[in-house]
Formats: structure tokens, C-alpha cells, sequence
């Protein structure tokens, strides 16, 4: 039998992915590419070895998919910056599945660097970002490397859409 860890991170990746391309219209009914070569569509990565990727790409963002029960985001996020280096990505994020619901509610985690670079290539404010994505921050201590906002994956994938369409 296959690593159950292993195939437990693979569902959550993929679940991630479907729910990304449904949701941006870029599948079908039957959930076949609308366009099978568009840069757009939002795939899982294959394994990179020493120079990982990340899990999913979804263009401008690498996002770091995590299926565990004991959170450690800053840790994750350091790790999400490294992929989307590595990956030629502008943005890293980390997508963290929230037990027994729906995939949509899961929690996406953005650095505050990370985030005020997504913010000001939308042209928010502070406030009109933290409203229009429903932002929640967590502070962690004092040193502000470990501080973090967090979304659901729901406003994540229009907050996506609306940077993709942005001029």
C-alpha cells in the first residue's frame, strides 16, 4: 500500500486544483480544459526533487497545499517563497485543509510581504483588500516574519481571477 500521509497530501492537491479550474471556468461539465493549452489552468506539479516547485500552480501563484492537523504557517510559508523561486512565480501561498468541510473553506495563507505585493498590483488599500477577500491576520510574537493573513480558498480564487484580469 502507498504512503497514506502521502496519499492524503495528493488528495488535497488535487481536490485544490478542481475546485480552482471549476470555479475559474477553465474545465468543463465533465471537468476536461476548456483549453488544454492555456497558460491559465491551474495544475499540480511534478515533483522537482531537491528544487520542488510547490504542489499546485495556479498562475501568478505557487500555492503549498498541507492536509495535517498541527498547523506551522510561517514555517510553510518560508517554504511556499522557496518553491515559487524555484518555480519562476511571483507569489507563494499555503493552502491548509479545515477538517470535515468543504474544500472551498480551506484556509489560504499569505506572508505579509507577499500580501502587500498582491495588494498594491491591485491597486487596494489596506482596508478594501482585508474586506473585499474577507484577510484575517495572525500575529505571532513580535517578530513580524511570523505574522500572516489568511483567507478561505473561495476568495482566494476570485482574488486569482480578478489579478489575472487586472491591467
Amino acid at each position: 500500500m502507498a504512503n497514506p500521509s502521502k496519499a492524503k497530501g495528493t488528495a488535497w492537491e488535487s481536490a485544490v486544483r478542481d475546485y480552482m479550474n471549476k470555479t475559474l471556468g477553465l474545465v468543463d461539465e465533465r471537468g476536461k480544459f476548456v483549453d488544454i493549452f492555456s497558460a491559465l489552468n491551474v495544475k499540480r506539479a511534478a515533483q522537482e526533487g531537491a528544487k520542488d516547485v510547490g504542489d499546485v500552480h495556479a498562475v501568478p501563484f505557487v500555492l503549498e497545499c498541507k492536509d495535517v492537523l498541527r498547523p506551522a504557517v510561517p514555517a510553510w510559508l518560508g517554504q511556499a517563497h522557496v518553491e515559487a523561486d524555484h518555480a519562476g512565480y511571483p507569489y507563494g501561498v499555503v493552502v491548509h485543509k479545515v477538517r470535515r468541510a468543504a474544500v472551498a473553506r480551506g484556509r489560504v495563507h499569505f506572508s505579509v510581504r507577499t500580501w502587500t505585493r498582491v495588494r498594491l498590483a491591485l491597486g487596494l488599500g489596506a482596508a478594501d483588500m482585508r474586506e473585499r477577500y474577507a484577510f484575517v491576520p495572525a500575529v505571532r510574537g513580535i517578530a513580524s516574519a511570523r505574522w500572516y493573513l489568511t483567507t478561505d480558498l473561495e476568495r482566494f480564487t476570485r482574488l486569482v481571477a480578478d489579478l489575472r484580469a487586472a491591467p
